[in-house]
């Protein structure tokens, strides 16, 4: 199934996409959010609605981001080889880790964010997991059984705030940075998320492409270790992490600048695509 969180006429709902449409879960099911339906443990009853007739073309719909509430967004930095090198640190045992906060979200078509304070505004497109099962100290073993399903990320980073205390966080949460999208597909059809090919484009120019297999830190030991720290709850985000070819370890550097359009697109779950506006 594909999933999305979208807003109609100023309303905020959520839906099932099919070929003809979006079927509006939020009129036909109790709970009234994503993240509630998840942890419902929902998704056989809005699977039921797969054959409904749709209540909107999927264009008619403002999409959010997908669970736009988490109760947290997990990033993880440095989590392909390449990327590792071309910012010159050391891999590390453990996974690098730092929040981003819901606020700083936006959904597919919406546009990515340039703050007034920096024109150092750099495209990462990631695989976001999506936690369907509570739980802590989750065995890798059984670490796939807790995943609602996947989507595409970019996390927008801020580059000079990035660098201003070694703490990652000032230049990875300004509003609007980060696309989240452009729906969550259920992991049923996705047994094995180190299958997927991730690939990153500004302008249709290819940035970054890579295969979810180069991982350092894997998806299922990453639900280990985050949930090893706090219980994880469905709705919960780990973004896993961007690969080489980002724009500030280019020769000369390449930003995001008003009037680009950036792509993430992950085989078996989509493009996510955002334009890119100054502040205003």
């Amino acid at each position: 199934m594909k999933l999305i969180s979208f807003a109609s006429n100023g309303h905020a709902s959520y839906g099932l996409v099919t070929a003809a449409g979006v079927v509006d879960l939020g009129r036909r099911l109790p709970e009234k959010t994503l993240r509630e339906l998840l942890a419902a443990q929902g998704l056989p009853r809005a699977a039921e609605f797969a054959t409904a007739p749709a209540d909107y073309a999927l264009d008619e719909v403002e999409h959010l981001p997908v669970i736009p509430n988490p109760d947290k967004i997990i990033c993880v930095g440095l989590n392909y080889h390449a990327h590792v090198q071309e910012t010159g640190r050391e891999e590390t045992p453990n996974p690098v880790l730092f929040a981003r906060y819901a606020g700083s979200q936006i959904g597919q078509g919406a546009a990515l964010i340039k703050p007034r304070e920096s024109d150092m505004f750099d495209y990462e497109g990631e695989l976001a997991v999506v936690i369907g099962k509570e739980g802590r100290r989750i065995p890798e073993d059984r670490a796939l059984g807790h995943v609602a399903g996947y989507a595409c990320y970019n996390d927008g980073s801020v580059r000079d705030w990035q660098k201003h205390t070694h703490q990652f966080m000032p230049g990875k949460t300004f509003a609007g940075t980060g696309g989240f999208g452009p729906w969550l597909v259920t992991a049923d059809e996705i047994p094995d998320p180190s299958r997927l090919h991730l690939q990153t484009r500004l302008n249709g120019q290819v940035v970054q492409d890579t295969d979810v297999s180069l991982l350092i830190t894997s998806i299922p030991r990453l639900i280990n270790y985050c949930s090893t720290i706090l219980p994880l709850l469905p709705g919960d985000v780990i973004v896993s992490g961007t690969p080489g070819g980002v724009g500030a370890r280019r020769n000369p550097p390449l930003w995001m600048r008003d009037g680009d359009v950036c792509e993430v697109e992950i085989s078996g779950i989509g493009i996510l695509r955002n334009p890119v506006r100054n502040e205003a």
